[in-house]
């Protein structure tokens, strides 16, 4: 059955038409992302179908049966007075909640941490942004529309939310930058440009092909973004970590497109270049203590991190991955212990305030002064005026007061600025934060050839995982593991910690044990194989990569694809097991 239909519908803002005669339709079953640069129209396309809009022309039909929830990107409750139970509880008694299991579970998988009396005026953006999620999802509606649901949530979140949403028989229309969640979601693909909607099958794997394919059977001229498009392509071909569980494609236009891209980048060659910048040391941390309001967010942490390194921090809102950026920058202190910097560093840090950019500057003036020309590293000379025009400035932007830029334009121009100043260590807090998926390819790309050490905290696990090489968790233990892994190792990891923490603890018996955190040589025992463990763990997902590899090189070999199968499931098993045991050392170590 068709919910919503649109004939014809155009809009325009002053002069610029956003929309012009467009038409589409939203049938039960759909779940459409929404993608396009920011200000081409995603977000009043939804307000169009919602009908919170009316088209300058054209119609907006909406099926007698269509029951709309909408979850808006303004944050709506900031301000509001009552309490979480009034909004999300409305008149219900809390034993009706209780006793529906899908209520339940989505009360328990938003909610679990915030107290249901707590006023909301009081909660974070990141509480209040789960309050309406949770808010929305309890509603009786057959159609949601979401635009950008992600924002001010964690990894972990994300997953749950992508997860729930899959499993609901609910037509969706979701505005989102986060290609990860788009990707486990989506059905159908919407994008937004040049006043028109291209329509693609498909999630955004599915996206990205279709879209390089089109422009390639068309010639089109628009070689940085189609460029850009192969370019992730080809990541997507190669299997990260975290994808490898992900059937690739199987379509010879994607061999085609993607025979003549190279690696994404050479990290030898990186590295190298990298330590001719930056000598030998970079950061050590030693026996690095950090409390805040009586928590751990480090405790003894010994870490070394090099010249070259690509490092993703993951951990939940407040488990101290700011805080650990602030350190390495120096801007805090430890409170115990030492951060020693190496002595040719030049740190560039990307906060999430963005208080260094002057409202009264205009854009292209403000780069002028940093820098007229740029040195690639590939040794290609671009004007600012180039690097800002492949940055989404160009036009009337270029001459734009910086106060009157949206949030994610001024994330861009503070990123560049940053870049401008050529730093040889790269700190970048939520960098993701307000941009759209062309802009993140753009920044994407350019970091492919960044030589220097970077050092990257955000909830966009797409970008961590196109960007970074390692990941290392902040599990609110004050420790910071590496997760050979990746973002997969740490959702078990949550997991099982949640399950272990729901489920009854037996009687402790008295006295020191071998097992006892008090006992110094247990201590140092489980920390000797943790590490060991680390280790193993590490040499597993290589392994388990190769093994997923083989599987596609030995498609029509029967007899070795069982062989390769089987030596999977048993490196699959192990990774399991020592995993296990892992998360039983980390409790000794709390």
């Amino acid at each position: 059955m068709n919910l919503i239909n649109a004939e014809k519908i155009s809009i325009a803002f002053g002069t610029r038409i956003l929309l012009d005669e467009v038409s589409l339709g939203l049938s039960e079953g759909d779940i459409v992302g929404v993608v396009g640069r920011n200000g081409d129209g995603k977000s009043t396309l939804l307000r169009l179908l919602t009908g919170s809009l009316p088209p300058d022309s054209g119609v907006v039909t909406q099926a007698r049966a269509a029951r709309i929830g909408i979850l808006e990107q303004a944050d709506l409750l900031a301000g509001e007075s009552g309490s979480v139970r009034d909004l999300v509880l409305a008149d219900q008694p809390d034993h009706l909640i209780a006793a529906d299991p899908a209520k339940r579970k989505i009360v328990a998988g938003f909610l679990a941490d915030i107290e249901m009396d707590a006023p909301l005026a009081q909660l974070s953006g990141g509480e209040r942004r789960r309050v309406q999620l949770a808010t929305l999802l309890l509603g009786d509606h057959n159609l949601l529309v979401l635009d950008e649901p992600t924002n001010h949530l964690d990894i972990e979140a994300i997953t749950w939310l992508a997860e729930h949403l899959a499993q609901q028989q609910k037509a969706m229309l979701v505005v989102s930058h986060d290609r990860w969640f788009l990707d486990q979601l989506c059905n159908r693909i919407w994008e937004v440009h040049d006043a028109t909607v291209d329509f693609y099958d498909g999630g955004y794997e599915s996206y990205v092909l279709a879209r390089a394919e089109r422009e390639r059977l068309a010639s089109v001229l628009e070689t940085r973004r189609r460029n850009l498009a192969r370019k992730e392509l080809a990541w997507l071909r190669r299997g990260p970590k975290a994808r490898t569980s992900k059937p690739g494609f199987r379509v010879e236009a994607a061999k085609a497109l993607i025979a003549d891209v190279p690696e994404l980048r050479d990290n030898l060659q990186l590295r190298e270049f990298s330590t001719t910048r930056l000598g030998k040391d970079v950061f050590d941390l030693f026996h690095v203590d950090y409390e805040l309001d009586a928590r751990p967010l480090l405790r003894n942490v010994d870490w070394s991190i090099g010249p070259g390194d690509r490092i993703g921090i993951v951990g939940v809102n407040g488990s101290g991955k700011t805080t650990l950026l602030r350190l390495l920058d120096g801007e805090l202190k430890p409170q115990a212990g030492k951060v020693k910097q190496g002595k040719t560093l030049k740190i560039g840090f990307l906060t999430q305030q963005l208080d260094d950019l002057d409202d009264t500057d205009r854009v292209l003036d403000s780069v002028n002064r940093l820098r007229h020309q740029v040195k690639l590293t590939t040794g290609r000379e671009v004007s600012a005026s180039s690097l800002l025009e492949g940055f989404g400035f160009s036009g009337e932007k270029l001459v734009a007061r910086i106060g009157d830029l949206s949030g994610g334009e001024r994330r861009r121009l503070h990123l560049l600025h940053i870049l401008l100043e050529e730093p040889n260590v790269l700190l970048l807090d939520e960098p993701t934060n307000d941009l759209d998926i062309d802009t993140l390819q753009v920044i994407e790309d350019y970091l492919d050839t960044w030589p220097g050490t970077l050092i990257v905290v955000t909830h966009d696990r797409w970008f961590l995982e196109r960007v970074t090489d390692v990941t290392y968790a902040l599990l609110g233990d004050g420790r910071v593991p590496l997760l050979p892994g990746g973002i997969d190792q740490y959702l078990r990891i949550r997991s099982r910690r949640a399950a272990q923490l729901a489920s009854p603890k037996p009687s402790e018996p008295r006295g020191d044990t071998p097992a006892s955190p008090s006992n110094p040589q247990a201590q140092r025992a489980a920390k000797k194989e943790a590490a060991k463990i680390e280790g193993q763990l590490e040499k597993l997902a290589t392994q388990i990569e190769d093994l997923t590899a083989q599987l596609s090189l030995h498609a029509s070999n029967y007899q070795k694809l069982l062989q390769i199968q089987a030596d999977l499931d048993a490196a699959t098993a192990k990774q399991a097991a020592l995993e296990e045991r892992w998360l039983e050392l980390a409790d000794l170590l709390e």
